[in-house]
């Protein structure tokens, strides 16, 4: 289980978030079989979605982001609820580069260049759209500046995931600390001088450092009160029910072209490798249902 730490500074300058992610990115590896680099990759955009989705206000919100890169990785998106559970997809998960220039992982190589998509989902009849450009596909990097060009929120975003010589996650987690209107000039002056000491954080995780005593690290010199610790996961939403509403979003055309094809449809979920199998009747089935739920509205 996944923990993450929720705090805020003593003068109200900045809120800060710490989370371990390292069980978040093993399932994702369980699931989707990735290789080092893509693995890396989109365990960074896990971790990021995961601190990103405990932004939002009410139960029901939830928060999409989708690396969108022209890299060998092709797209990577991940969803979260208010919560920080999140569940991802790689749009190949065989992705593995050489190391880049500093020894690490090319996650940067991997993702490439092209638009990043945040899509925030409150209640509204409209979800809220937010597009910017990836600047270097090391993730952290472009989270950054998707807040302060997008939202107008100055932010330090640090990223790490540590893999193993036998592909599994050693460590994986992050930091993300966001600075609140009128922020005191001394507070922002100490927390850009403590950026340093983040830029390593899978190292920190690996060395068993806490949530805890990560902030002190992101936060030292700066007094803060600790709001809460919650539990998230990688946790997958589908259910039969709902994939089988959205089959009926398609024409009986060409459902009926599906079926006679192979006597079957199965449709497999993106995010946790479900497979759901339907027949002529099930689809009859869910048909009459909705209709029933329709006309009792």
């Amino acid at each position: 289980m996944a923990e993450i730490l929720r705090g805020m500074t003593k003068d109200g300058s900045a809120q800060i978030l710490v989370i371990n992610s390292k069980d978040i990115v093993n399932e994702a590896i369980r699931i989707h079989r990735t290789e080092p680099t893509a693995t890396a990759a989109l365990g960074r955009v896990l971790t990021a979605t995961s601190l990103m989705g405990t932004t939002l206000k009410n139960k029901g919100n939830s928060l999409s982001v989708n690396f969108r890169g022209d890299g060998p990785s092709g797209h990577i998106l991940a969803v979260s609820d208010y919560l920080g559970n999140v569940r991802g997809y790689i749009q190949n998960p065989h992705t593995d580069l050489p190391l880049n220039a500093k020894g690490k992982l090319d996650v940067g190589g991997a993702v490439g260049r092209g638009p990043l998509h945040v899509i925030k989902d409150v209640g509204e009849k409209d979800p809220y759209i937010g597009i910017t450009n990836i600047t270097t596909g090391e993730i952290a990097e472009d989270i950054t500046a998707y807040y302060a060009e997008s939202e107008q929120i100055p932010s330090l975003v640090a990223l790490g995931v540590l893999v193993g010589k036998d592909k599994k996650c050693q460590a994986a987690g992050g930091v993300m600390i966001q600075l609140l209107p009128f922020a005191d000039e001394n507070t922002i002056s100490l927390i850009e001088r403590n950026a340093a000491a983040l830029s390593n954080i899978s190292k920190l995780f690996d060395e068993g450092k806490s949530n805890l005593e990560i902030a002190e690290i992101a936060l030292k010199d700066i007094e803060f009160d600790l709001f809460d610790t919650i539990d998230v996961s990688y946790k997958c939403t589908c259910s039969r029910k709902r994939v089988g509403r959205a089959l009926l979003t398609l024409s009986p055309y060409e459902l009926y072209n599906m079926l006679v094809q192979d006597k079957k449809i199965e449709v497999n979920c993106q995010f946790c490798d479900r497979v759901y199998t339907f027949v002529g009747e099930d689809i009859e089935k869910l048909r009459k249902e909705k209709e029933k739920e329709e006309a009792e509205e």
